[in-house]
């Protein structure tokens, strides 16, 4: 292992789970569970917590852990034969000690790698060989970077097919002051309309309610500004056309038994997705999915945000 290796420690965390703790020499960090190979911290070089993690958040398998990022697959959502955002998230993932060689220039990350391969319970339920690799890296900006590589290992021959999302839980500091930029005129999949198809109107989205949409065909670039805390984080996406945002507002949030009843106040889900046009890989193929977080200090404007200096600029 190289030396940035002395950046990495693996620890015990909630309950007893193992987690990776990963440092940036500037001061940034990340935690990743083993427990749905789940990050569930994210921090600049001040400290600051940049992903929301429930007050309520169950740290106890198989309950798969509400809040930072975890992953949906091989379904997104509940449409499927699957429970809801299939099983990636909660089963336990192991630490890829022999990761096929990723065509990035990693020297100046750090960065942990994780596989996942199907157990034999595993097959009851969706009965098809892959192995899932999942690399996670900080940058030296203090960018979080997650690569998933999903190939198809069948030896029957058995194409399969799958949905997935990066279910990514912002922290910010009140809903009502956020505003998503970069997904003006898409078209966007209504789950609170039985997936009705719509297009974005005005030129950002803001929060005034419930919010379940998976936009299609989205830009590679979307950025989210908190007004109150003068920062914007910017999400770049590859190998994922989908965006979904999500908030579940007050009265969805009291239903929730794992999510405190203010906690919608303080999150934000953009998801970096592919939903609406399930991916299929035939025996020996291989899908990679990539999504790059950062934080900015936001710029202002005679008062208002100047996202085209955030978007041209970072």
């Amino acid at each position: 292992m190289s030396s940035e290796r002395t950046c990495l420690e693996l620890c015990k965390g909630i309950n007893g789970l193992d987690k990776i703790i990963l440092r940036e020499v500037r001061g940034s960090s990340a935690e990743v569970y083993l427990f749905g190979g789940q990050v569930t911290s994210w921090k600049n070089d001040h400290g600051e917590e940049l992903l929301f993690l429930s007050s309520k958040a169950v740290f106890k398998p198989p309950k798969p852990i509400r809040g930072g990022i975890p992953i949906c697959f091989p379904q997104f959502g509940s449409h499927g034969t699957l429970e809801q955002h299939g099983f990636a998230r909660n089963k336990f993932w192991s630490i890829d000690t022999d990761p096929p060689p990723f065509p990035t220039n990693s020297s100046s990350k750090v960065f942990i790698d994780l596989i996942l391969k199907p157990s034999d319970e595993d097959f009851k339920l969706w009965p098809h060989s892959y192995e899932f690799r999942l690399r996670v890296a900080l940058g030296p900006g203090g960018d979080l970077m997650l690569t998933s590589r999903i190939r198809n290992t069948s030896t029957d021959g058995k194409p399969f097919t799958f949905t997935f999302a990066y279910h990514t839980y912002l922290s910010v500091s009140d809903i009502s002051e956020v505003r998503v930029e970069g997904l003006e005129t898409i078209d966007y999949l209504d789950n609170l309309r039985e997936r009705e198809r719509s297009t974005e109107q005005g030129d950002a989205i803001t929060f005034e309610g419930e919010v379940d949409k998976v936009y299609v065909s989205t830009p590679t670039k979307i950025a989210i500004l908190d007004h109150e805390k003068k920062r914007t984080f910017v999400l770049r996406k590859d190998g994922l056309p989908d965006a979904v945002v999500w908030n579940p507002w007050d009265r969805k949030a009291k239903a929730i038994p794992d999510l405190g009843d203010e906690d919608y106040k303080h999150m934000l889900c953009v998801e970096a997705a592919a939903v609406e046009k399930p991916i299929t890989l035939k025996p020996g193929e291989e899908w990679k999915g990539r999504q790059e977080l950062s934080a900015v200090p936001s710029s202002y404007c005679s008062g208002q945000l100047d996202p085209q200096r955030v978007l041209l600029g970072s």
